[in-house]
Order: C-alpha cells, then structure tokens, then sequence
C-alpha cells in the first residue's frame, strides 16, 4: 500500500511540475512587446505554429533536427568528442534504460512476444546501458573536477544530477548482484515456478551454485557430472524460457563475486530488500523532482531545438517568440559551453560578477522573467552581465540545445531599461547593437532610456534644465579640469583656439537644420568648455553623447586636438561620478 501511495504521489508531483512548467512558458516574458499579450493568445498562436509546421514542408526540417541534433546530438559533437561520447553515454544510457527496464512492461513487452527482464538480450543490455551511464558520469566529473575546464563552473544543480543518477543506477546494479547471489530469493524463485521431489530440488539448487553464482547454505561444490547434467536438464524444462545465465548481466554479477563471502550474512539482513527500496525510492525521488531541476531539459531541449529550426525571427508571431523564449530558459543544460568561448569571460578575473558569464546568467533570468522580487543589487548584476556581452553571437553560434542566446540577452537588458534601471553604456558605442535593433523596439522604446540615462548624467553633474532659458554661467571647476588633465589625449583641449573646423566635419553636427538647439554644445564649444573647466556644462551637452566615435573631427585639427579621445574621457568621468553615488545611495538606503 506504502509503495502504491509512493509512486502516485510522485506521478502527481512530476505531472503538476510538468504542467507548471508549461504554464509558465505561456505567462510569464521577457521578450520585448510581450508583455501585454494574454496567455489565451500566446497558446493559441503556439498551437497554430505547430499545426502550420506540421503541415508544411518544414516538417522535414523537423524530422531531420529530430535526429541529427536531439538523438544523434550533432551539436555536440562538432564542438567536442569527449563531451559527446559523455552526453551519449548518460543521456542515452538512461533514456535506453528507462524505455527497455522501467517501462518494460509497456514498452518492450508491447514489441517481443513473452518478454522478461532477465532473459537476453534484455538481460545484457540492461547491465550495458547502466554501465554506460556510469561512463558518462565518470567523464563528466572528470571534466569539471580533474581537467577543471577554465570557467567551467559546477553548481548544486549539476551535483543533484549526477548524484542522483548514480544512486539509481549503482543501487541497481548492487540489488542485481544481491539478489543473484542470494538463496532467499533463489527458494522464493523455486517455489514460485517449480514442483520437484527433494531429489531434483537437489540437482538444481546444485546446477545454480555452480553456473549462476548462487551461494547455498547446504549445497557446496564440486559436484559430480551426473548431478550437473540433471539440473541442467531440469534448468532447461522450467527454467530457461524466463532467466538467462547470470554471466550475461556482467555488471550485477561481478558484484556478485565481490560480494560472495559475506552473501550468507547479507541475506539473514534482506539487504536485498533494503536495496529494491532504495533504488524504487530513487526512481520516485528523481521523477517527482525532475520538473524542477536541471534535469527537466530532457524535455524542454529538444523542443527549443525543433522550435529554433523552423521559426524565423522576422516572420514569426511575437507571441511565439515569448513562449519560445521562455522554454529557452528551461533548456539550458548548464553545460558551460557558452561560458567557455565566451569573449567577455576573462572580465570576471576583474570583476566579481558571476552574471558576466553566459551560463550563469540563465539562472538569474529564470528569477527575472518568473516576476519574482530581486533586490536593486540582484538587478544591477543582471544589468552589468548583460552589458558587458560584445554580441558577438559566439555563445548562440556554439549553444548544443540551439539557445538564441543573443537575442535572449538584448530582451534583458530592454526588459531592465523598461523598469526604470538606466545604464550609461546606453550613450557609447557599446550601444551600437541596440541601434541595429531599432526598428523591432519602436521609435519610443528606443529613446525612453536613452532620455532617462542622459537625465540620470545631467542630475549627477550639477545640470538644470529650464526649457531654452539661458542659465547663469556656474563656476569653474578646478578638480574638473585637472582630471582632464591627467591624460596626453584629452589635455589637449588646452591648445583649441575656436576654429569650428571639428564641428565643421562632424557628421552628427550636419544631420541637424538647427544643431545648436537640438546638441546643446557643438564639438569645439566642449573644448572651450572644458577649458574654463566648466563641468555641468560638457556634461549637459547632448553632443558628447550623440558622438559617433567616427574621429572626423580628430582627424581634421589643424591643432592636433583629440576631439574624440577628449569626449571618451568627458564619458567616463560622468560614468564614473554616477556610479560613484549610485554606491552612495545603496549604502545609504
């Protein structure tokens, strides 16, 4: 009754964790115009994009990812051969094992006509399958704990997995082993399947210690020919049809031999028992769990690799693309793949900010897009990971479960912005990605925080705004200019003599009928500006962060003036003094 309980418990466990999941994927976004989209629109655009696949000829688009890269996982493989032949050992292993042994009862014996698990070639491949899991294992701790792969980073959840698996599959192969060499079970067999005079029962109970490893307490070899050859005769009448030898199952019944000094004892304790209720316990644990942990991408990534290969990021329905986003997130394997050639990972040596690699940020977002409540720092470290990313695509280029990890990150940082947490990279050159992404953000998206950072700026350096009214000219500020001064480049500001040749070659300055107005400062008034060592007004000026980085003005100086190498150094000396209050106000608050 206990185990009856057990397992529908933990079949109701993992069915309620499997349909959280899913609800998830349609409730919760972090895609950029998802937000208002109802969960009835974005389930029924979903299933409108399967039935439009399934019937078109992107269907075999999905057969041939279905094998290649979710069965054969040639994404793996292209990158690494060790760490394929490891995937395929585990996941495979214990796919295998789960479809032939644990679901034999539905899978294998709807498929071979009087199936038993201790016949060929059942027998063997179950043994085979288990060892090959342990293989898998036994690289994968390799690799994270021996070879210490640089950035390769180890989690709890990545220690339950293993942990878990070789408790399943070592109890398994420790009950095998026990139960072939126990006479316990052995009598129970005996009386279950045979009816024999005390003669023949002798014969076999003989013909069974010698060829199948069983240790008697009454029965001890060597035994005569005749003897032998009667219990296989009987073996081979009663027997045979439901148990091949136990030679064939290599892995249980080398345990089997280790273990046979101290089998008499093992039995008197039903260690045997105490072993089926482990390793079922086990089973139970892992499948109520799953949902919940690393594990469940068994499910969610070959779904993000069939979805990624015929959905088309321009074409498909932004609802989908939320969906797809989120199952995304339960994908991940955490195997530290994009972590490893990530181009920004050496940052993290620098600064202490686990968010900054890929791998580890998939955790954060999880917490992000499930609209949970993060602290203000928990935030800023998203936003600081996020930002640092160069879009290089190396990370989505080599992800085996085919993440667009790209676009994943760009929706982050617009689904911070959108929450009101300015970022200064916003006005370099660092922003040059999210200006490519223009168009899919909407004029207004787009400027929102480019507004709210420069006020954030002109806030921290003293600047006040009263419409087009020309303010009082502040004071100098020496400590301004001294800073300025600290670099060759930038102190050459003090030789411009107010030829407007930069502000004349600017491409930003020509784009504008009326510059003055819509800038603030042109190019060669910063100089004077920075001259005077008037902060607030360099600061103020819309021009330095505008500044396209094209160094026309730079170029074109008849005074060798660093126009743009003196604006760099204006950013982050403004960049620096938010930061530095921003500190402030944390510690503060």
């Amino acid at each position: 009754m206990f185990f009856t309980i057990s397992v529908y418990l933990a079949l109701i466990i993992f069915g309620a964790g499997v349909l959280y999941k899913i609800f998830t994927w349609f409730r919760s976004s972090i895609t950029i115009g998802a937000a208002g989209i109802p969960f009835s629109k974005r389930v029924l655009s979903f299933l409108s994009g399967i039935l439009a696949t399934l019937f078109s000829a992107k269907f075999f688009t999905l057969v041939k990812v279905f094998i290649l890269d979710v069965i054969l996982n040639r994404r793996i493989l292209k990158e690494d051969l060790l760490r394929w032949f490891m995937h395929m050992c585990i996941y495979g292993g214990f796919i295998l094992l789960v479809l032939m042994h644990a679901l034999g009862r539905y899978t294998s014996a709807a498929f071979f006509d009087n199936y038993y698990s201790t016949i060929n070639p059942f027998f063997f491949l179950r043994d085979l399958f288990g060892v090959l899991v342990l293989v898998g294992v036994a690289i994968a701790l390799y690799r994270r704990f021996i070879a210490k792969i640089p950035r390769l980073m180890t989690r709890r959840m990545d220690l339950y997995a293993i942990f878990i698996v070789v408790v399943i599959v070592c109890s398994g192969i420790l009950l095998e082993g026990t139960k072939m060499a126990s006479y316990t079970v052995y009598e129970q067999m005996v009386a279950d399947y045979t009816v024999f005079d005390p003669e023949e029962a002798m014969a076999l109970e003989a013909y069974w210690v010698q060829e199948f490893g069983v240790v008697s307490p009454t029965a001890q070899g060597p035994f005569d020919a005749a003897t032998i050859a009667q219990g296989r005769e009987l073996n081979n009448m009663t027997c045979a049809e439901c148990h091949s030898r136990s030679q064939w199952a290599f892995s249980g019944y080398g345990v089997a031999r280790i273990i046979r000094p101290l089998v008499s004892g093992l039995d008197k304790m039903n260690v045997h028992g105490l072993l089926w209720n482990i390793h079922i316990f086990a089973c139970l644990i892992g499948l109520a769990y799953l949902p919940f942990s690393k594990m469940f991408h068994i499910v969610a990534s070959p779904l993000s690799l069939l979805a990624n290969a015929v959905m088309e990021p321009k074409a498909s329905n932004p609802a989908t693309i939320a969906t797809r986003q989120m199952m995304e997130l339960d994908a991940c394997t955490h195997c530290g793949t994009c972590t490893v050639r990530c181009s920004v990972g050496a940052a993290l040596e620098e600064i202490p900010n686990i968010n900054i690699l890929p791998s580890e940020k998939i955790a954060s977002i999880k917490a992000l897009a499930s609209g949970r409540k993060l602290a203000k720092a928990e935030l800023k470290a998203i936003q600081e990971g996020v930002y640092l990313c160069t879009n290089c695509y190396r990370c989505t280029v080599v992800c085996p479960v085919g993440i667009n990890l790209q676009d994943l990150w760009f929706n982050v940082r617009e689904v911070l912005l959108q929450r009101g947490m300015p970022e200064l990279s916003l006005l370099s050159p660092l922003s040059f990605y999210r200006g490519l992404m223009k168009e899919e953000m909407g004029h207004k998206g787009y400027r929102k925080p480019l507004i709210k950072t420069r006020k954030a700026i002109t806030e921290t350096g003293g600047v006040q705004k009263r419409g087009d009214q020309v303010l009082p000219l502040p004071q100098r500020d020496r400590e301004f200019k001294g800073r300025l001064s600290l670099s060759a480049q930038a102190s050459t500001f003090s030789v411009c003599f107010g030829c407007q040749t930069c502000t004349n070659a600017c491409p930003v300055v020509a784009h504008y009928d009326n510059p003055q107005k819509d800038l603030g400062m042109l190019p060669h008034q910063i100089m004077h500006a920075c001259a005077l060592g008037l902060r607030s007004l360099a600061f103020g000026s819309t021009m330095l962060w505008d500044c396209l980085t094209c160094y026309q003005c730079q170029e074109q100086c008849p005074q060798g003036v660093c126009v743009t190498d003196v604006l760099y150094e204006l950013k982050n000396f403004s960049v620096e003094q938010v930061g530095t209050l921003t500190a402030q106000r944390m510690r503060i608050g």
